[in-house]
């Protein structure tokens, strides 16, 4: 299948007159689709640098760096759907550039999921869903840099092209399947997930080098992360920028409790010893020492009971097994972290409710409670109800 609309040389939005011709155009469609070229590589929070929107006959790139994006609030509130490809950054964007993302959202990387595709690519499905290929383009493209090159821009219109026609297959095979209704329902708790805004408390999670730290060394890295990555946002730099992860961790060994006491830390250089700096890492070490110690990061892992710790690895082999029986992607279906939570108990895991429920929550419910059991039949684990008897258990 061709691309519906000419992207040789796709209409660039650059003055405030034409994108507001633009939102007229999208104010009035059913369904839009919309991609974003953005940078983070030398800012905390991403950097807008190019916004590609269709809609069915129509197509522009609009330039960021010239026009204001916050009018497109109006349209994301608006009642036509938005039709994105892996979607969650593209959102965070918009929430920072529009202050909102869209009321009603597609996510063609999602649906794809519930006909046997795994977290694919635009263009694999491209490939596999329309038989057209995507042009390639140069991953490390600065799309800051201006003017934008030809080629630049018609890779960035083709994100968007082809995007509608891609949904409305896809909503016809899901339709087919009886899973449009599930579709949807996981876009939407896409728009319900938090974004952005990482939660400093729970920076030090994420450095693998304080993964095997406990007690006080804990506290101090989690302390000292979270005054890292505060520091990191209020300046707009990556958190590197202020002190690396191995200087944090070196922190967290050493804790200092003078100046002179951080000189020799791997990692940390000349900007993090400046006065201005030195004051509030230190006070973040101090409330490290003298705060309680967090739990060790992997406590989580052990969160489930011994003595079913070992139904998570089975569960996991049955969830892949029926995925494939479904031509469901098996992430989609259910994760190791469903599983753990589901025999936690936990009220609020996802296989508690809706579809995941009926195909996967209640059938684990049955194997806890002993009424069903996990066989091998065939070269495929299957779950079946339980005879009640032991094997080799007389008549």
């Amino acid at each position: 299948m061709k691309p519906v609309l000419d992207v040789s040389a796709p209409p660039v939005v650059a003055t405030e007159a034409e994108f507001a011709a633009v939102l007229e155009q999208l104010a009035e469609a059913d369904a839009y689709a919309l991609d974003t070229e953005f940078h983070r590589e030398r800012t905390y929070f991403p950097k807008l640098a190019l916004l590609q929107l269709a809609w069915d006959g129509g197509i522009a790139l609009v330039d960021p760096l010239a026009v204001d994006i916050a009018p497109l609030a109006r349209v994301l509130a608006g009642p036509g759907v938005a039709v994105l490809h892996a979607a969650s950054q593209d959102l965070e964007v918009l929430e920072l550039a529009c202050g909102t993302v869209p009321e009603r959202l597609v996510d063609t990387q999602i649906a794809a999921g519930f006909v046997g595709m795994s977290t694919p690519s635009l263009s694999d499905l491209h490939d596999r869903r329309l038989g057209s290929s995507l042009p390639k383009g140069d991953r490390l493209t600065d799309w800051l840099q201006r003017p934008l090159r030809p080629e630049q821009l018609r890779y960035a219109a083709s994100d968007v092209v082809n995007l509608l026609p891609l949904w409305r297959d896809l909503a016809a095979d899901l339709e087919r399947r009886g899973r449009l209704a599930w579709a949807l329902d996981e876009c939407e708790l896409l728009l319900r997930r938090s974004r952005g805004g990482r939660r400093p408390e729970e920076a030090y999670l994420r450095i693998k080098e304080v993964r095997q730290l406990r007690g006080r060394a804990l506290g101090v890295a989690r302390e000292v992360a979270a005054w890292r990555e505060r520091r990191a946002a209020t300046l707009d730099i990556p958190v590197r920028h202020v002190v690396s992860d191995l200087a944090v961790a070196g922190i967290a060994q050493r804790v200092p409790a003078r100046a002179e006491d951080l000189r020799g830390i791997r990692g940390l250089d000349e900007r993090s010893l400046r006065p201005a700096v030195l004051d509030d890492l230190l006070a973040a070490v101090r409330r490290g020492v003298d705060g309680p110690p967090p739990d060790p990061p992997a406590a989580a892992a052990n969160g489930v009971d011994a003595e079913i710790r070992g139904a998570v690895g089975l569960l996991s082999s049955w969830v892949s097994q029926l995925a494939r029986d479904l031509e469901l992607d098996a992430g989609m279906l259910a994760t190791r972290g469903d599983l753990e939570d589901l025999l936690r108990r936990q009220p609020t895991g996802r296989l508690t409710s809706g579809w995941r429920a009926d195909l996967v929550g209640r059938q684990v419910g049955a194997l806890l409670r002993g009424e069903a059991s996990l066989v091998f039949d065939g070269g495929r684990l299957r779950l079946e109800e339980r005879s009640g008897r032991s094997f080799g258990a007389s008549e």
